[in-house]
């Protein structure tokens, strides 16, 4: 399977369902740093994009290997997502894979996203982290 590696955000991204709504027709109260990305307003090293997220490296890796998977469509947290947010979802975890076999992390690499403030999560327009190039081990889940 081939991925569209763009050189920047496509214009033609930002008429898709998800999009649209969010660049076009929903005001929120502070616009994340994704949306500013996704508009153009912020540039960002982009590793992929397609009608329904972007991927980019991650501006503080914790990892060799660290991007971020962002929905188009603004859901704050996972915990705030619904039953109409389950094809998203579901695409968000498959382009995780289609992602790790581009960056040819494909045999190891791990998946975070953070949900909550105390969660560590600090933008709060979901995202999933891929981290690899690193050696993780089970009992390191949540330890500082």
């Amino acid at each position: 399977m081939s991925l569209a590696v763009p050189e920047r955000i496509n214009e033609k991204y930002c008429r898709n369902p998800f999009c649209s709504r969010t660049l076009q027709g929903i005001i929120m109260a502070e616009e994340s740093i994704f949306i500013k990305i996704m508009k153009g307003d912020i540039p960002a090293d982009l590793v992929y994009q397609d009608d329904h997220c972007i991927c980019v490296k991650d501006i503080n890796p914790q990892a060799p290997t660290h991007v971020l998977i962002v929905p188009r469509k603004p859901i704050q947290r996972l915990a705030d997502a619904s039953a109409a947010d389950k094809m998203l979802l579901g695409h968000l975890m498959l382009k995780a894979g289609d992602i790790a076999r581009l960056l040819g992390v494909e045999e190891a690499f791990r998946i975070v996203i953070n949900n909550g403030e105390g969660a560590g999560q600090t933008v709060f327009h979901l995202h999933l982290h891929l981290l690899a190039d690193k050696t993780f081990s089970e009992n390191s889940l949540g330890l500082n």
